[in-house]
């Protein structure tokens, strides 16, 4: 599949690029809405050589976002689709499934994506959209999970990397960070610590996902089964 070459910033209909695969690199599209921290120290996980993989898109439903400027500074190739122009929901998601497949991305990494995906979409990724929450799911999900936990005066929270599904911050977990919670934390000293283990996280999950044999089990992610490595790329391979 070729396209043209690819614009600094590719807005809605751009034409978008596949650049050459290599054997065992997995290829992840990353989704945001602002600043993008995920996707920086899944970057970084990248260009240290502790993750075997290739973000070959970035695309925010913000045109304006952090993120995608810091996508772009790096020499990724970003696409701006705002949720806003559009019709539908349906609409917008044809779009970015249509982005998706035009350069072949096999995982999507939501990095502060502030849309919920649809069933729809999901299904055309199953098991291969991975979301991070500031919270030890299932406790505090949807927004402002630092401050419900505050409130709730748990003396423990965390993060959480987990398979996209149809509900809000539902899916099955796949990698948790526990952070001790301070008598006198604000949700900024709450935040910033939580932010640090989320950056550890979700390369750690990824590596697990790309690296070791696995399966969905019921709401369980079970690492570690009698299949090769071989195996379990034969299987990824299948899935996608």
């Amino acid at each position: 599949m070729t396209f043209p070459k690819t614009p600094d910033q590719n807005e809605a209909g751009a034409s978008l690029q596949v650049t050459g695969g290599e054997l065992g690199v997995q290829r992840i599209a990353v989704l945001l809405s602002g600043r993008g921290s995920n996707f920086l120290a899944i970057h970084q996980a990248i260009d240290r050589g502790d993750l075997p993989a290739k973000i070959v898109l970035v695309v925010s439903n913000v045109s304006s976002a952090p993120g995608l400027a810091k996508a772009r500074a790096l020499g990724l190739q970003v696409l701006a689709l705002p949720h806003r122009k559009e019709l539908s929901r349906a609409s917008h998601e044809g779009k970015l499934l249509e982005a998706l497949r035009a350069v072949e991305a096999e995982w999507v990494c939501l990095a502060g994506y502030m849309r919920l995906l649809s069933g729809d979409f999901v299904r055309h990724f199953h098991q291969r959209v991975l979301n991070i929450h500031p919270s030890l799911l299932p406790a505090f999900p949807g927004l402002r999970a630092q401050e419900q936990a505050l409130k709730h005066g748990v003396r423990v929270t965390g993060c959480t990397v987990h398979f996209v599904d149809e509900e809000l911050d539902n899916g099955p977990i796949i990698v948790q960070k526990p952070v001790a919670v301070m008598e006198d934390d604000t949700v900024s000293d709450l935040s910033r610590r939580l932010l640090r283990e989320e950056h550890e996280a979700y390369p750690e999950a990824l590596k697990r996902l790309f690296l070791e044999p696995w399966e969905v089990s019921g709401r369980r992610v079970l690492f570690g089964s009698k299949e090769t490595g071989e195996d379990s790329r034969k299987r990824l391979k299948k899935r996608g």
